[in-house]
C-alpha cells in the first residue's frame, strides 16, 4: 500500500516537472502556492498572538505600585530597555506629547492617588507680636476654626493666657533665638529674622500628613476654602512658593516684582519647605542687609532656584483709606486673603473693624467662591448701570459706564505713602467722578439667607445714606431707592471652569422701593451691554 503512494507521488512529481505536461503542472503550482501562502498566515497569526500574549504578561508582572508617578524613574527602568526595545525606539517620537501632557498627568495621578487637598492637609504659621497680640488675636478667631484647621502662632515673647481662648485660637509658641544672625538694616528691625524662618520652625514640629505651609501675620484674615480652591491647582509634591505682590508699585521696585508679601500671606508645598529647611540660615546669614523677613524668605526661594507663582486673590493692602474701590472691583480670581485691617477703615460703614469681618463672614458661609465677585449690567429702562460685587456692595451709576471702565478700582484709597498719586499702584485705576451726577449710589450687605425652594441665596443691601449732591439730568433718580435684593445660586466649581464674571440681570420689581437683581453664569450669547 505504502509502495503504490510512493509510486503515485513520483509521477506527479515527474508530471510537474514536464514542460510537456501542459495543464496540470499549472494546477500543481497552484496547489502548491496556495498550500504555502496559507502556513505564512498562520505562523504570522501565531507569532502575533504569541508576542502579544508575553507583552502583557511582562507588562503585568512588571506594574508599578500605585503611588508611583507616570514619569518616575527606577531600577525597573533598565530592564525594560533590555526586554523591550521597541517602546524605548519609540520615545523620541512621544517627546513632544509627553511634554505637553505632563502637567495633566500629575494632576490626575494626584486626584488618584493622594486625593485632592483639603484644610486638613495645610498647616497655618501665624506671626504674631506679643506687644500687639490682645488686639489682632480678634482677627485670627474670625476665621481659623480649631477643630478644621492646623496652625501655629509664633510670638517673640510671651503672652498671658486668657482661659476664653482655649479651643478657639490655635497653638502659641516662642519662636528660636536669632541673635547669632547678623541684621545691619538700619530702617528696619531683626525681628523680620525670626518671622523669616516661621516656616521651618513650623516643618520642625514633625506635623504629619502636611502638603503645604501658608504664611501670614496676626491682622491676616483668610478665606480658607478660597485658600484650598488655589492650592488644588498645583501638585504639592513639587516645589512652589504661591503668592502675590503689593498694590504698590514703589514696594515692589524697592523690594522685588518676584517676591510673595507675607502679609498678604503666602504657600509653600512641603517638599520646598523641607529644602528651605535645610539651607535657610546658610542663606539668612548672606542677607544681613535686607528689610524684612519676605525679602530674605524670597532671596532663599532664589537661591533655590524657584520663582514666585502669582496669585493675585491674596492681598498684601499695601494702602490708607477705603477699601471700598479695590473691593467692588475684586479681579476674577478668589479672594484668598485680606491685610492691614488695623491700617485701612472699616470695609462696612459705621461698624468696627472687627464687626465689619464679622458681617463678610455671613456671606463667605453661604457661597465662598462667589464671594465679593463682581457682576455688571444695566437697567435699559432707566439708564442705569449696576456694578455688584456680591457679599459685599451694590453700586447704581446714572447713565452707562462700560464694563472696561467698571472693572477697573476706583480710587477710594491711598498709596502706602500717602499720597493720591495713581501712578503708584501695580494696577489700573480709575478716578472718582466730580461729576454730581455720576456719582454712585451705594447698597452695603445687610442680611443674606439660602431659600431651599428656590435652591438660591437671597442677600439684601441696604442704601448707604450720605448726602448727594443736585444732579440736573432729566433721568430716573436711584436716591429714591431703599435696597437691593440679589437671587444668586450657590456656586461651589465656579472656579474649575475658565475664569469669567459671573453676569446679572435686573428683574422686575413689585416694590418701587426695591431693585431686584439675578447673578449666575452668564448665558449663551450673554453679553454685558446697555
Amino acid at each position: 500500500m505504502k509502495v503504490g503512494e510512493k509510486e503515485s507521488e513520483k509521477l506527479i512529481w515527474e508530471q510537474m516537472r514536464s514542460p510537456k505536461s501542459g495543464t496540470p503542472i499549472a494546477g500543481g503550482v497552484a496547489v502548491a502556492q496556495s498550500r504555502t501562502l496559507h502556513r505564512l498566515l498562520f505562523l504570522l497569526i501565531l507569532f502575533v498572538t504569541v508576542t502579544y500574549v508575553v507583552y502583557t504578561l511582562k507588562l503585568i508582572s512588571t506594574s508599578r505600585a500605585c503611588h508611583d508617578g507616570p514619569f518616575s524613574t527606577d531600577t525597573h527602568s533598565s530592564s525594560h530597555s533590555k526586554t523591550l526595545p521597541v517602546v524605548n525606539a519609540t520615545a523620541s517620537s512621544l517627546k513632544f506629547l509627553n511634554a505637553t501632557s505632563l502637567t495633566a498627568l500629575r494632576r490626575a495621578s494626584r486626584e488618584t492617588n493622594d486625593g485632592q487637598t483639603e484644610l486638613r492637609h495645610v498647616v497655618f504659621g501665624i506671626a504674631a507680636s506679643s506687644k500687639l497680640w490682645e488686639q489682632r488675636k480678634n482677627y485670627i478667631k474670625l476665621w481659623y476654626k480649631a477643630k478644621e484647621m492646623r496652625g501655629v502662632v509664633w510670638l517673640d515673647n510671651r503672652v498671658k493666657k486668657d482661659e476664653n481662648d482655649n479651643g478657639v485660637l490655635p497653638p502659641v509658641r516662642i519662636s528660636g533665638d536669632t541673635s547669632k544672625f547678623s541684621y545691619t538694616n538700619r530702617q528696619g528691625h531683626r525681628s523680620a529674622i525670626r518671622i523669616s524662618r516661621i516656616v521651618s520652625e513650623t516643618l520642625r514640629l514633625g506635623l504629619k500628613d502636611v502638603r503645604w505651609f501658608v504664611m501670614g501675620d496676626d491682622d491676616t484674615v483668610f478665606v480658607t476654602e478660597n485658600l484650598v480652591r488655589i492650592l488644588r491647582k498645583y501638585d504639592h509634591n513639587q516645589f512652589y512658593y504661591i503668592g502675590s505682590l503689593s498694590e504698590s508699585h514703589l514696594q515692589n521696585i524697592f523690594f522685588s516684582y518676584g517676591m510673595a508679601y507675607g502679609g498678604g500671606g503666602f504657600a509653600i508645598s512641603y517638599p520646598l519647605a523641607k529644602a528651605l529647611h535645610k539651607m535657610q540660615d546658610r542663606c539668612i546669614q548672606r542677607y544681613p542687609g535686607l528689610y524684612g523677613s519676605d525679602d530674605r524668605m524670597q532671596a532663599c526661594m532664589a537661591e533655590l532656584g524657584v520663582p514666585l507663582t502669582k496669585e493675585i486673590g491674596f492681598h498684601q493692602y499695601d494702602v490708607y483709606g477705603n477699601l471700598f474701590g479695590l473691593l467692588a472691583a475684586h479681579p476674577v480670581t478668589p479672594l484668598v486673603s485680606l491685610h492691614h485691617l488695623d491700617v485701612v477703615e472699616p470695609i462696612f460703614p459705621n461698624v468696627t473693624r472687627v464687626e465689619a469681618l464679622q458681617q463678610l463672614t455671613i456671606p463667605m458661609k453661604l457661597d465662598s467662591a462667589g464671594l465679593m465677585q463682581q457682576s455688571i449690567c444695566y437697567d435699559k429702562s432707566k439708564s442705569w448701570t449696576l456694578s455688584v460685587s456680591w457679599g459685599f456692595a451694590v453700586q447704581i451709576f446714572r447713565g452707562v459706564f462700560s464694563p472696561r471702565e467698571m472693572e477697573m478700582p476706583s480710587r477710594t484709597f491711598l498709596n502706602w505713602y500717602r499720597r493720591a498719586d495713581y501712578t503708584a499702584y501695580a494696577f489700573n485705576t480709575r478716578p472718582v467722578s466730580r461729576n454730581p451726577c455720576q456719582k454712585p449710589f451705594v447698597f452695603y450687605f445687610s442680611k443674606a439667607e439660602y431659600n431651599s425652594t428656590m435652591q438660591k441665596t437671597v442677600t439684601e443691601y441696604e442704601r448707604h445714606r450720605v448726602p448727594h449732591p443736585e444732579c440736573r439730568w432729566k433721568m430716573a433718580d436711584p436716591s429714591s431707592l431703599d435696597k437691593v435684593v440679589i437671587y444668586k445660586k450657590p456656586d461651589p466649581h465656579l472656579w474649575d471652569r475658565a475664569p469669567r464674571r459671573n453676569c446679572c440681570r435686573v428683574l422686575k420689581s413689585k416694590d418701587k422701593g426695591t431693585v431686584v437683581i439675578d447673578v449666575g453664569m452668564c448665558r449663551e450669547g450673554e453679553v454685558s451691554e446697555a
